[in-house]
């Protein structure tokens, strides 16, 4: 079974930091454009730091300065370590990524993981 697995939300007090990390599992090739995304009740799911496909990185302008993402090919992992975080953080963190995995026939697939609660209190 292939899937993403996230891990290191948690509750944290404003200004703290937190690193989340996802690391997929399975018969996995390889692992392209990964990215993190966030969704707040009632609201869309929105877009945190992403690798485009040439590697570029894409940042949303709220944690521009503050989050950054990485990425281990060897481990077809991906981590968003946030820094000065805020109350306005507060949400589920979504990895995504397109995997190429070994019932795929070569071509990649859409995968989310399941979430992870990240807490910013003030």
């Amino acid at each position: 079974q292939v899937q993403l697995v996230e891990s290191g939300g948690g509750l944290v007090q404003a200004g703290g930091s937190l690193r989340l990390s996802c690391l997929a599992s399975g018969r996995i090739f390889s692992m392209h454009a990964p990215g993190w995304y966030r969704q707040v009740l009632g609201k869309q799911r929105e877009l945190v730091a992403r690798f485009s496909r040439a590697g570029d990185i894409e940042y949303a302008d709220s944690v521009v300065g503050r989050f950054t993402i990485s990425r281990d090919i060897a481990k077809n992992a991906v981590y968003l370590q946030m820094n000065n975080l805020k109350p306005e953080d507060t949400a589920v963190y979504y990895c995504r990524a397109d995997l190429v995995t070994a019932y795929g026939l070569g071509s990649p697939s859409e995968y989310w993981g399941q979430g992870t609660q990240v807490t910013v209190s003030s």
